[in-house]
């Protein structure tokens, strides 16, 4: 993958990582009292998280259409996903929450998906070459 190409594959993965975030919070904020019954995570906790993903969701798109992507500001986003999937490792190891089996699934299903866009993000800027300001 060249230099160009690499850049391309980011963005293309950063417009997909922010649209998929985007889906979730809305699902998270409007969906909390159903998927609350369904996967025993709290509605007091799905609606705040879900909502954590807007400004997110805004800045992943942001940067996806910036003429010059910053490394740091993509290593951000790829720690800000490895966060997310450690948070959510110790939401099921901490017995803070008791979920049903399928919000256990929800929880390592979400975490698997935003450690795969965070590989996917590594992988985009490592063969991106030439620093881009």
């Amino acid at each position: 993958m060249t230099g160009s190409n690499a850049w391309s594959f980011l963005r293309k993965v950063l417009v997909v990582d922010g649209v998929i975030s985007g889906a979730c919070g809305l699902t998270l904020v409007l969906g909390a009292g159903p998927l609350e019954r369904w996967l025993g995570i709290p509605a007091a906790l799905l609606r705040p998280v879900g909502l954590t993903l807007f400004p997110f969701t805004a800045l992943l798109l942001s940067l996806a259409r910036r003429a010059a992507l910053s490394r740091a500001t993509v290593g951000g986003v790829i720690a800000a996903n490895g966060i997310w999937v450690a948070g959510s490792v110790l939401l099921l190891v901490s017995g803070w929450i008791d979920p049903t089996a399928l919000g256990y699934a929800f929880v390592v299903g979400q975490a698997a998906v935003v450690a795969v866009f965070a590989e996917m993000e590594y992988v985009g800027l490592k063969k991106s070459g030439a620093v881009e300001a």
